[in-house]
C-alpha cells in the first residue's frame, strides 16, 4: 500500500456554499473553518505528518475588500482564540507565502501561533497565505542566484516557501473544478490528484478516508515502467 506523508487541498466552494444556503459568500467562510478542524483531526487519525491548506492566493486579492478584510479577520480570530487548543492537541503551524503584504495585526497573530506551536510533532499544518506558485518559483529563482549556486532540482526544492517539507502525495480540490489555479506546480509533479464535486464547507472526514483508502492502492509508477 501507498504510504502518505503530505497532504495538499484548495479548499474551493465556501463562497458558494454561502451563497447557497445562507446568502452571505462570508458565512460559507465561516463554514469552511469547521471542515478545516475536521479534516486536520481525520489526518491526524491517519498519521498523516504535513497537511498543506490552500487558504488565500495572490490572485484572490482582486476579490471585493470587504471579503478579504472578512478573510483575514477571520484567520487571525481563529489564531488568536485556537491557539492553546493546538499547542494542546501538538499540530504545528506553518504558513507559506508572501507574508509580508498581510495586514500587521495578522502577521503577528501569525508569528505568535508559529513561535507557540514550533515544538509540536504530531502533524504540520501549512497554511499557504498570499501563496501563489509563479511568484514562489520567480522567489526561489532570484535567491539562487544571489547565492550563486547552480539552477538544479535540488537547489530549487531547498529555496522554496516548502523547503524541508516532502512533496505531496495527494492533492484534494473541492468545489467541481479541475485546475491547480497556480498552486504547488513546481511540488505536484508526481502527485496523485483528486477533484472532489462537493463544496468545501459539505466536505467530510468520510470523503477523506476514501480518497486515502483509493490513494493507498494505486500503482504508482514515477515515470518508469512496472
Amino acid at each position: 500500500m501507498n504510504p502518505i506523508k503530505h497532504v495538499a487541498i484548495i479548499m474551493d466552494g465556501n463562497g458558494r456554499w454561502g451563497i447557497k444556503h445562507k446568502n452571505s459568500r462570508n458565512s460559507g467562510h465561516r463554514a469552511g473553518l469547521n471542515t478545516v478542524e475536521s479534516v486536520i483531526e481525520g489526518c491526524v487519525d491517519d498519521k498523516i505528518k504535513y497537511l498543506t491548506l490552500y487558504t488565500f492566493s495572490t490572485e484572490n486579492w482582486k476579490r471585493p475588500k470587504k471579503e478579504i478584510n472578512f478573510l483575514f479577520n477571520l484567520l487571525e480570530n481563529f489564531l488568536n482564540k485556537k491557539i492553546d487548543k493546538l499547542i494542546e492537541k501538538k499540530i504545528k503551524l506553518n504558513f507559506i507565502g508572501e507574508l509580508s503584504k498581510l495586514p500587521s495585526t495578522l502577521k503577528k497573530s501569525i508569528k505568535i501561533s508559529q513561535k507557540k506551536t514550533s515544538e509540536n510533532k504530531l502533524i504540520q499544518v501549512n497554511v499557504a497565505l498570499n501563496y501563489g506558485s509563479k511568484s514562489e518559483l520567480i522567489n526561489c529563482i532570484k535567491l539562487i542566484n544571489k547565492k550563486n549556486i547552480k539552477i538544479n532540482e535540488k537547489n530549487i526544492d531547498n529555496n522554496l516557501f516548502t523547503q524541508n517539507i516532502p512533496n505531496p502525495d495527494i492533492l484534494i480540490r473541492t468545489g467541481n473544478s479541475n485546475r491547480l489555479s497556480n498552486f504547488m506546480l513546481w511540488q505536484l509533479a508526481y502527485t496523485e490528484i483528486f477533484f472532489e464535486k462537493k463544496l468545501w464547507p459539505d466536505f467530510s472526514k468520510k470523503d477523506l478516508n476514501r480518497i486515502f483508502n483509493n490513494f493507498r492502492y494505486i500503482k504508482r509508477n514515477f515515470g518508469s515502467i512496472r
